[in-house]
C-alpha cells in the first residue's frame, strides 16, 4: 500500500488529477490517497496558498501527486511550484518528451528526455530593484551556480542515463558568454562525465541547442541544464510531440517527489470538461515507476498510446472537432488497462 499526498490543484486540475487517479487505480495497485489543497484554493479556505497541513503531508508521505496551480496576483504570493521545489529540494526536474504516433505534428520518432536542475540558477530569487531617487533605473538578478548542486544534478542525469539504458547525456549551457556560471557548470559536467564510459557524453551551446531541437531532434537523448535553460528547452521539446497536454514532470529529491502535469490550470476552459489528461496520466506512471510499480507504469504509458493511435476517444485539442472530453479519454484507458 503506497500513501500518496494528493493535490486536485486549480482550474482543470480537479477534473485531470480524478482521470488520472481512475486510471491509476485500474492498474490494481493498492493506493491511499491523503488529500491536500494548494494554490487559489487554499488562499479562498486559510489565504495561504501554501497551508502546513499540506507541507506536512508531502513531509510524511514522500510521495505526491499534484494538479496545476495557480499562484495568486500580487499579495506577495511566491510561486506555489517554486516553493514547494525549494521546501522540499527537489533538485531534479525530469520531463520526457516521446513521440506519439496519431499526433499532428511535424517530428517524429522524437525520444529524449530533458533533466533540468530545479532549485538554484536564475530562479534562486535573488533579485532587488536599483534606485534613484526611488526611480527604479534597473534591476538585478543573481543566478547561483554550486559545484554541489551542479554535481548532483549531472550525476543524476548520467545515472538515469544508465537505469533507462539510454546512451548519450548532452549538457546545455552559454560558457562561451556566461564563463563562470555555465563555465563551471560544464567544467564539473566532464569530470563527472569520466566517470561513466560506457555513457556518451557532449555538450551544446544553449542557443545551438534549439536550433538542432528543430532541426534533428532525434540527435539528442538526456539534456541536462541549469535553471532557466531547461524551462525554456523542456517546453519546446514537449511541442516537437504536440504541446504541453502530453508531456508529464517528475520533481525528484533526496527526501521526496513531485510528480505533475507541466501545463498550467487553464481557468478559460475549467468545469467544460475538455481537458487533455494525458499529462496527469503519464505523470501518474512516472510515480509508479518512481515507487517500484515498473508493471503497472508501462502498461499506463501503453494503453495511452494505443488510445492515441486509434484516435477516437480525444480531447479537442488534440482532435479538433471532437466532441469527447476528459472522461472519454480516461475511460478509453482504462478499458485498455482492463
Amino acid at each position: 500500500m503506497h500513501t500518496i499526498t494528493l493535490i486536485p490543484g486549480d482550474g482543470i486540475g480537479p477534473a485531470i488529477v480524478a482521470a488520472a487517479v481512475r486510471v491509476i487505480e485500474a492498474t490494481g495497485v493498492e493506493v491511499q490517497w491523503e488529500q491536500q489543497i494548494a494554490g487559489m484554493a487554499a488562499v479562498e479556505k486559510h489565504g495561504n496558498p501554501l497551508p502546513d497541513a499540506t507541507l506536512e503531508s508531502i513531509r510524511k508521505n514522500r510521495i505526491c501527486f499534484k494538479g496545476p496551480l495557480t499562484t495568486p496576483i500580487g499579495g506577495g504570493y511566491r510561486s506555489v511550484n517554486v516553493t514547494l521545489r525549494q521546501t522540499f529540494n527537489l533538485y531534479a526536474n525530469v520531463r520526457p518528451a516521446i513521440s506519439f504516433e496519431g499526433t499532428d505534428t511535424p517530428f517524429k520518432n522524437v525520444n529524449l528526455v530533458t533533466v533540468r536542475e530545479n532549485t538554484e540558477g536564475l530562479y534562486a530569487g535573488i533579485e532587488h530593484f536599483i534606485k534613484v531617487d526611488e526611480e527604479k533605473i534597473g534591476a538585478e538578478s543573481i543566478a547561483i551556480v554550486t559545484r554541489k548542486g551542479s554535481e548532483r544534478i549531472i550525476r543524476y542525469a548520467f545515472e538515469y542515463a544508465r537505469k533507462a539504458q539510454r546512451k548519450k547525456v548532452t549538457l546545455v549551457h552559454k560558457a562561451n558568454i556566461l564563463k563562470c556560471t555555465s563555465g563551471l557548470f560544464l567544467e564539473i559536467g566532464r569530470e563527472i562525465a569520466k566517470e561513466y564510459p560506457d555513457i556518451e557524453f557532449d555538450d551544446r551551446i544553449v542557443d545551438a541547442a534549439s536550433m538542432l531541437l528543430v532541426m534533428k531532434p532525434q540527435i539528442f537523448d538526456v539534456l541536462v541544464t541549469t535553471n532557466l535553460f531547461g524551462d525554456i528547452l523542456s517546453d519546446l521539446a514537449s511541442g516537437l510531440i504536440g504541446g504541453l497536454g502530453l508531456t508529464a514532470g517528475a520533481n525528484i529529491g533526496a527526501d521526496a517527489a513531485l510528480f505533475e502535469a507541466v501545463h498550467g490550470s487553464a481557468p478559460d476552459i475549467a468545469h467544460l470538461g475538455i481537458a487533455n489528461p494525458t499529462a496527469m496520466i503519464l505523470a501518474g506512471a512516472m510515480m509508479l515507476e518512481h515507487l517500484g510499480e515498473l508493471s503497472a507504469a508501462r502498461r499506463i504509458e501503453q494503453a495511452v498510446r494505443e488510445v492515441i493511435k486509434e484516435g477516437v476517444y480525444l480531447t479537442p485539442d488534440l482532435k479538433p472537432g471532437s466532441t469527447y472530453g476528459t472522461d472519454d479519454l480516461a475511460d478509453a484507458v482504462v478499458r485498455k488497462l482492463g
